[in-house]
């Protein structure tokens, strides 16, 4: 049996582990009650610094990005996203967490890509739309979302929104994470500033240069 110190120990442990696992998890907790970004701050930090309360406002807190239904058809993919991040909506710094209006046409895609900052809740206001994630073991994991259903992409992860139903699709993106990031191979290999050497490409995707140049030029101007 084990004894009492041993037990102690054990319980100590898990403890700190509990106490750890916020910091790890998600974004750091605020130490005070809300720190507006101040936007304009000359000053640059992991996030942004505050607002002098002083001159918070009530618009700080709101925002009316989600309202407007915005158009698909302005690139290939049919797919149109409205981010409210710290960047856009200043009363979410600290607070950890943002959210994303995502509209696609009938057949539209949001192409794989991930957010290294954060973990994604899929709600699906209108529509079917086929969510999917890669893991690390190259496992795919899918499901077609409905109406008020939910999905979750874990942090990190690879993963696209497809449009499946008969008409237009639009779902909702929560993260918990103020600025999640966004990551998407197809730009990051094709489309950097400056161009990935052409070495790199050719060897990574087994093709010719004529293949590569041609592949690069259907995501010039992203």
């Amino acid at each position: 049996m084990a004894s009492a110190r041993s037990v102690m120990l054990h319980v100590l442990l898990l403890a700190v582990a509990l106490a750890a696992a916020p910091a790890v998890l998600s974004d750091p907790p605020p130490l005070q009650d809300f720190c507006v970004a101040d936007l304009k701050a000359a000053t640059a930090v992991d996030g942004f610094p505050c607002k002098a309360p002083s001159t918070v406002e009530d618009d700080d807190f709101f925002s009316d990005a989600m309202v407007a239904a915005p158009r698909t058809d302005t690139n290939p993919f049919g797919v149109n996203s409205t981010r409210a991040t710290v960047s856009v909506f200043p009363g979410l710094n600290t607070l950890g967490l943002s959210i994303t209006r995502t509209d696609l046409a009938v057949g539209g895609l949001n192409p794989p890509h991930s957010h290294p900052r954060g973990s994604e809740l899929v709600l699906v206001l209108k529509g079917e739309v086929m969510v999917g994630f890669t893991s690390a073991t190259n496992r795919l994991f899918t499901k077609v979302v409905k109406e008020n259903e939910l999905y979750v992409v874990p942090r990190g992860l690879q993963h696209y929104q497809l449009n499946v139903g008969t008409g237009d699709a639009v779902f909702m993106a929560m993260f918990d994470a103020q600025s999640p990031g966004l990551v998407t191979p197809t730009l990051a290999l094709f489309a950097t500033e400056p161009a990935m050497p052409m070495e790199v490409l050719t060897k990574t995707f087994l093709m010719g240069e004529d293949d590569v140049t041609a592949m690069k030029s259907k995501f010039a101007g992203f």
